[in-house]
């Protein structure tokens, strides 16, 4: 029997951006051994990918933004044998749909739209500026009615594709617990409360600041902050690690606490409360604000708690700075429902059920 074909279409190279890892590289092994055959094709090269987030440089990005337009213009020509396109969030980062539109259209290829952000709305930071514009954000409802399936990581965006298609899998965002585990680190006497994420979240952390700053008049910690970007905010108790694929999960197992602040607006609905996976995964305790599927996760894993308020952030702090046994139970709690709800394990057949 002749191999599924799948063409994967995706903004990043392969290993680099988290939302691909967790979304669908880490499945593409358990392709392979279920014979599918597969291709990834990322809109940026390693080189852009390498200068484009990063200031200065600007005659450099314009001419690889270029190239990477051309490229996509030429796959066009190379998806006859392909039965399912999977564009992950979307072919191109600025202007229309113009690829989406012709491969259904054209080529009438099987297309399954993935995303686990609510793409569809303005960034709060870009809202009216002329580069929320060129994103043509209004391609996200085009490329959904386009689909043959659409795979959403939470009930929140699944509730928004279901408008414009009647094929939606909640394909949740998973964790390889194979991978991502606790390991054994030197103890400190100093309790770790560590958050990580890309330059693009690090606003969130900002608004915690303040309550941390009084609570170390009186309690002795350490922020640890693991990033691609140094916070534009320094503080005698924060430490930070850049981030590296080669030590994540050494650096990450360095936390005692996990927390996951942000702001409570309709962006931060779609988020998929993936740090919340990360730390559950390696037996940390959590604490998150009280938005969108975050609380879903505490209140089903009882791994931690859910603040809202500055009294409940530290009220929750101080409970998991003072017992060590409640750090313990907790973080046993998150590995336990990581592995039966948000593995790629669990979600196996989940994913596979895309190509059906």
């Amino acid at each position: 029997m002749e191999r599924k074909k799948i063409l994967f279409v995706c903004p990043y190279p392969f290993d680099e951006a988290p939302s691909q890892r967790f979304r669908f590289e880490q499945y593409l092994s358990i392709l392979k051994k279920e014979g599918f055959y597969y291709q990834l094709a990322p809109f940026l090269n390693l080189k852009a990918w390498n200068i484009l987030y990063k200031s200065g440089n600007s005659f450099q990005k314009l001419l690889w933004l270029k190239l990477s337009f051309i490229k996509r213009l030429f796959l066009l020509f190379q998806l006859h044998p392909y039965e399912f396109i999977f564009i992950h969030r979307e072919a191109t980062p600025v202007g229309p749909p113009f690829f989406e539109w012709a491969v259904r259209f054209i080529w009438r290829k099987k297309i399954l739209y993935d995303f686990d952000d609510a793409i569809w709305l303005e960034d709060p930071n870009e809202k009216g500026s002329l580069k929320a514009r060129l994103k043509w954000k209004s391609k996200v409802k085009s490329i959904c009615k386009w689909s043959y399936k659409v795979s959403c990581g939470n009930e929140y965006l699944t509730q928004f594709a279901k408008e414009f298609n009647k094929q939606v899998v909640l394909n949740p965002t998973t964790i390889d617990t194979d991978y991502h585990k606790e390991l054994k680190v030197p103890n400190t006497n100093k309790i770790t409360i560590g958050w990580t994420g890309t330059h693009s979240t690090l606003p969130y952390l900002k608004p915690l600041i303040p309550i941390l700053d009084k609570l170390f008049i009186e309690f002795d910690f350490e922020l640890l902050v693991i990033s691609n970007q140094k916070p534009d905010f320094d503080v005698n108790y924060m430490r930070f690690i850049d981030w590296n694929k080669s030590s994540e999960i050494e650096d990450l197992n360095q936390i005692n606490i996990g927390v996951m602040p942000l702001t409570d607006d309709i962006w931060s609905q779609g988020k998929c409360g993936f740090k919340l996976l990360q730390y559950m995964a390696i037996r940390k305790p959590v604490i998150a604000s009280t938005v969108g599927v975050n609380e879903k996760i505490i209140n089903e894993s009882q791994a931690g708690f859910s603040a809202k308020t500055e009294k409940e952030w530290s009220k929750s702090i101080v409970k998991l700075l003072t017992n060590n046994e409640l750090r313990k139970d907790l973080g046993n709690n998150g590995a336990a429902y990581i592995k039966d709800n948000y593995s790629v394990h669990s979600n196996k057949n989940t994913f596979l059920s895309l190509f059906e």
